[in-house]
C-alpha cells in the first residue's frame, strides 16, 4: 500500500504543530514539521556564505511524534531552534531560493522514507510545492489576534515576529490563503482537543 499523506499548510499560531504532532500519534503516523528544517538552517548559516551554508548542511529530524529531536552536525537542537533569536534570524533565510529549494527537497525525500504507513507534514507551501499530491491537503488558520495570544503563551516570540514572519513568508509561500483543492480548518473558536479532532475527522473521510 502506498504511503499515505497528509499536507498541511498554516500561518504561525494556528496550533499547526501541536495538532498535527497529536493526530500523528493517535493516528500511528510519522510527522514531519517543515519549518524545524529552515530554523536549523539558520543557526547553521550564521557566519557564512550562503553557498557554504548550503553545501555543509548537516541536518536531521526524526519522524516519531511522541519523540522529535533535531540535530545539527550531531548536535541536539531541538530546544535552540525555538529561541526567540532564531525567530528572528529565520524570517530573512526563509525567503532565499536556494535555501527553500534544499529544504523541500529534504521534506520530500523524508516523506518518500518515512517508515509509517502515514505521515503529516505541515509547514508552508506543503500543499501545493512540497506534498501536492498528498491524499488529504488542508490549510488550519485562525484569526490573527488569536495566533498572537497562543504563541505568546509559548513564550517563543513576539508578536511582531510573528506578523513579520508571516508577512515575509507569504511573499514566496502559499500558506494563507488556500489552493484549489485544499479544505480549510479554522481553529479560531476551538480549543486544542476540538483541533486535533477537526484534523482527524478530515483524515477520516479519505483514510479507510
Amino acid at each position: 500500500m502506498s504511503k499515505f499523506v497528509v499536507a498541511v499548510d498554516g500561518p504561525s499560531g494556528s496550533g499547526k504543530s501541536s495538532v498535527c504532532k497529536e493526530a500523528a500519534r493517535r493516528l500511528g503516523f510519522g510527522y514531519l514539521d517543515t519549518g524545524a528544517g529552515y530554523r536549523a538552517f539558520s543557526i547553521h548559516a550564521q557566519g557564512k556564505d550562503l553557498d557554504t551554508a548550503l553545501t555543509t548542511f548537516d541536518y536531521d529530524i526524526t519522524l516519531d511524534p511522541t519523540d522529535v529531536r533535531v540535530t545539527l552536525s550531531g548536535r541536539d537542537v531541538t530546544a535552540e531552534i525555538r529561541t526567540p533569536l532564531v525567530a528572528e534570524l529565520v524570517i530573512p533565510i526563509s525567503r532565499e531560493e536556494k535555501v527553500r529549494k534544499l529544504q523541500r527537497e529534504d521534506a520530500q525525500r523524508r516523506i518518500a522514507e518515512c517508515p509509517n504507513h502515514g505521515v503529516i507534514v505541515e509547514g508552508r507551501d506543503i500543499t501545493t510545492v512540497v506534498a501536492p499530491d498528498a491524499q488529504v491537503r488542508l490549510l488550519l488558520t485562525a484569526d490573527p489576534q488569536v495566533r498572537v495570544t497562543r504563541r505568546n503563551g509559548d513564550a517563543t516570540e513576539s508578536e511582531a515576529n510573528l506578523l513579520a514572519r508571516d508577512s515575509s513568508d507569504s511573499k514566496v509561500a502559499q500558506f494563507l490563503s488556500p489552493a484549489d483543492g485544499v479544505t480549510v480548518i479554522d481553529t479560531t473558536s476551538l480549543d486544542f482537543e476540538q483541533s486535533v479532532q477537526a484534523l482527524m475527522d478530515e483524515i477520516a473521510k479519505v483514510w479507510k
